[in-house]
């Protein structure tokens, strides 16, 4: 039987993923900074536990108990992580540094932990949550697409790096979901003696109000994750979602001008 390790499955895709790969058959390794919080550690061959991924002690901790309960971990789902938005100018160095803790070290720190069990046998697969945001930016969004875009070359990287080990590594790309990504999962930053800010935060407001008017169920995102998972090929990069096709296509047609342009479109009223 097939193993999952799964960060920050509490709520949203990560809990969605969980209860569809428990459905196949495998056994899940769900973490998430509070496991009190989750009612899938009812269901059987669940192993709920602790894992902050901004806490080095946590992340061992967690995988040695899911080595110790399942005996392996076949895949690695990094999906924990949250958006910070805002004007660079509004954030603390510490709020900086904890975006970049979490969406980018703290995955990396997650996949380092898992690597010597897969290497060992020479299987494994590592799929990292990115986002239609590590292909494409929008206005605020300095820190929060500098980390996905982080995600995007460390993954294709690390794809080289792995797959003569037999460790394959995907890409999953998410356009809008409906999850709490706007509610807890959501860092705004605005100092209001910025004013030269306050257009830019209006555009992202419609901008994201037209985007995200017919999200994604986080369902879909885990049936791409299993597709991801188990795809035979070599394909690296997999959508979550029509938005994130029809974007990414847009983003591969068009110049830097033109679909700049584009997006500024959708900023006005």
């Amino acid at each position: 039987m097939n193993t999952l390790l799964i960060t920050g499955a509490s709520s949203g895709i990560g809990k969605a993923t969980a209860l569809r790969f428990h459905a196949e058959g495998w056994n899940v390794i769900a973490t998430m900074r509070d496991p009190a919080s989750s009612d899938l550690a009812s269901l059987e061959n669940v192993l709920v536990t602790r894992l902050d991924v901004t806490d080095s002690a946590s992340i061992s901790a967690a995988v040695q108990a899911g080595i110790d309960r399942f005996g392996a971990i076949d895949l690695l789902l990094n999906n924990a992580g949250y958006g910070a938005y805002g004007p660079l100018e509004a954030f603390s160095t510490d709020r900086i540094r904890r975006q970049f803790d979490t969406n980018v070290i703290g995955l990396l720190e997650m996949t380092k932990a898992v690597l010597p069990y897969m290497r060992a046998r020479r299987s494994g697969t590592v799929v990292n949550i990115s986002s239609i945001g590590g292909q494409i930016t929008f206005p605020l969004g300095t820190l929060y697409h500098g980390t996905k875009f982080a995600v995007e070359g460390l993954s294709e990287a690390l794809h080289y790096e792995l797959e003569p080990l037999g460790i394959r590594v995907r890409i999953v790309e998410p356009g809008m979901i409906k999850t709490d990504f706007g509610g807890r999962s959501f860092d705004f930053a605005m100092d209001e003696s910025l004013t030269d800010y306050a257009p830019a935060a209006e555009a992202m407001g419609r901008l994201f109000g037209k985007l995200s008017s017919e999200p994604s169920s986080p369902e879909v995102v885990a049936e791409v994750i299993w597709q991801a998972a188990n795809d035979p090929g070599d394909q690296l990069r997999f959508r979550a979602g029509q938005d994130a096709t029809d974007l990414l296509d847009r983003r591969k047609e068009q110049d830097d001008a033109s679909f700049i342009s584009s997006i500024k479109a959708l900023m006005t009223d």
